[in-house]
């Protein structure tokens, strides 16, 4: 799959205790918030086939 520019947004509501949670696995794993996100959902999404494996 070719690079491509992040430019595209995406806003969502979630529990804080989930934020929480999320904000602790990001910093365990040396990550922004965001780039764990973006790697959660990029893993599930070739997983189901949506993306390229």
């Amino acid at each position: 799959m070719a690079k491509e520019t992040k430019s595209a947004q995406v806003n969502l509501r979630i529990t804080p205790t989930l934020k929480e949670a999320a904000d602790k696995a990001a910093a365990d794993d040396q990550r922004s918030l965001t780039s764990l996100v973006e790697k959660l959902l990029t893993d599930y999404l070739r997983q189901k086939g949506y993306l390229p494996k």
